[in-house]
C-alpha cells in the first residue's frame, strides 16, 4: 500500500498561520477522502495564539491540542514530498531538502495583533490555498505555485 503524501507547513513562530493551514489542510483531506501525512513547524518554537483558536473554533476546528513546535520536533524532519512556506521569514530561513521535495511559498499576511475580522480573513485565505493543495494532491497534480494560481481563486 502506498504511503500517504507528507506535507509540512513551515512558518516563523509555528504560533498561527502554519497551525491554521495545517487543520484546514487536514480537513480538507478528510472531506476529500485523501490519507495525507501532514505536520506544521516553525523556525522558532513560541505558542500558539489564542486568536487562532478563537478563528478555527469558529469554523469548527479545534487546535487546543496543537503546540508550536519547530521543524526538529516532527517525524523525519528531512523526508517531506512538499513543503510549503506560509511567511517570507520561513522561506528564507527554510533548510535545504532532497531534490524528490517539491517546495512552495505561499505568503500570508501575519494576523496577529489585528482584529478578529484581520485573523478570519487570513483563516479564509489559508482554507482556500489549502484546498487547492489538497485537491492538487488527490488529482496527482503539481501544487498551484501560488495562491493566485489556485483553482479555487481563479474560479472567483
Amino acid at each position: 500500500m502506498p504511503t500517504p503524501p507528507r506535507v509540512l507547513i513551515l512558518c516563523t513562530h509555528n504560533s498561527a498561520r502554519s497551525q491554521m493551514a495545517e487543520a484546514l489542510a487536514r480537513e480538507a483531506a478528510r472531506k476529500a477522502g485523501l490519507e495525507l501525512d501532514v505536520h506544521s513547524a516553525g523556525t522558532e518554537a513560541t505558542r500558539v495564539k489564542d486568536d487562532a483558536k478563537t478563528v478555527m473554533a469558529e469554523i469548527g476546528l479545534d487546535l487546543s491540542t496543537y503546540t508550536s513546535k519547530t521543524l526538529y520536533d516532527v517525524p523525519d524532519p528531512q523526508n517531506f514530498d512538499a513543503v510549503i512556506t506560509v511567511c517570507d521569514s520561513a522561506a528564507q530561513a527554510c533548510p535545504v531538502y532532497p531534490g524528490q521535495t517539491l517546495r512552495r511559498h505561499y505568503p500570508f499576511v501575519d494576523p496577529s495583533g489585528g482584529s478578529l475580522d484581520r485573523w478570519r480573513a487570513v483563516r479564509d485565505q489559508l482554507q482556500t490555498q489549502f484546498e487547492s493543495v489538497v485537491g492538487a494532491l488527490k488529482n496527482g497534480q503539481t501544487l498551484p505555485d501560488s495562491y493566485e494560481d489556485s483553482p479555487a481563486v481563479t474560479a472567483q
